[in-house]
């Protein structure tokens, strides 16, 4: 609970599981005002959490993208109607 407590943390999730496999430019593009750092700490605790996977490629330029695992894809479908909810009431 403290983790998805934090800041992003449930937006990240849901955002991850809509795109599927997501590139950082991606995820990034789909939030407005989160800082460079605070965002990779956030997608860094995610996968240390074991609710994102985090995959290199070693190309050039590096690619990396992130996926939900199990875990991940489970949360990701309880936590949609909460963001839902929520969004709904900022309206």
């Amino acid at each position: 609970m403290e983790l998805l407590s934090r800041r992003y943390a449930m937006q990240l999730i849901c955002v991850v599981g809509a795109i599927g496999p997501a590139r950082y430019g991606e995820i990034e593009d789909a939030f407005e005002d989160v800082s460079s750092s605070t965002l990779s700490t956030r997608l860094d605790d995610l996968v240390e959490a074991g609710y994102l996977s985090r995959e290199q490629y070693a190309e050039i330029p590096p690619r990396v993208e992130y996926d939900l695992t199990d875990d991940g894809d489970e949360l990701c479908r309880r936590l949609q109607p909460l963001l839902e909810w929520a969004a709904d009431r900022e309206a």
